[in-house]
């Protein structure tokens, strides 16, 4: 239940920093909708993410893993879009700003996982 509740509020705080950090991408709501973000970017990337890399796998080989971007750019569009019909005031305008988020995200997290040791959490967890 650690672990969960602590990949949800990474998501949170590395969707908030995109936002924060890039002009095409808005966040209209209060500060718990945004855990709810978090958490609907964590099923949409356990749930949706697996499919779409193994139909993008070709691409993902050619481009030595680059496309990888574009799938988490895809990710973030979704959720986005997911965003929508909950009222959670998510919005993002163009593919680019998707993919600076998507970049800005990706390392927020890795960060933040390193900082708090969200990978020890989970290999204890596995023991």
């Amino acid at each position: 239940m650690a672990y969960l509740t602590l990949r949800i509020m990474i998501n949170a705080l590395s969707i908030a920093m995109a936002v924060t950090l890039i002009d095409d991408i808005t966040f209209t709501g209060e500060w718990w909708k945004m855990i709810i973000i978090g958490a609907v970017f964590g099923l949409v990337n356990s749930l949706i993410k697996p499919f779409i890399t193994i139909f993008a796998l070709p691409l993902i080989i050619l481009t030595l893993g680059l496309f990888t971007l574009i799938v988490n750019a895809l990710m973030l569009t979704i959720t986005a879009k997911l965003s929508g019909p909950l009222s959670l005031g998510l919005q993002i305008i163009g593919f680019w700003a998707a993919f600076k988020g998507a970049l800005i995200i990706s390392m927020v997290s890795i960060l933040l996982s390193w900082v708090t040791g969200l990978k020890k959490i989970k290999i204890y967890r596995n023991k």
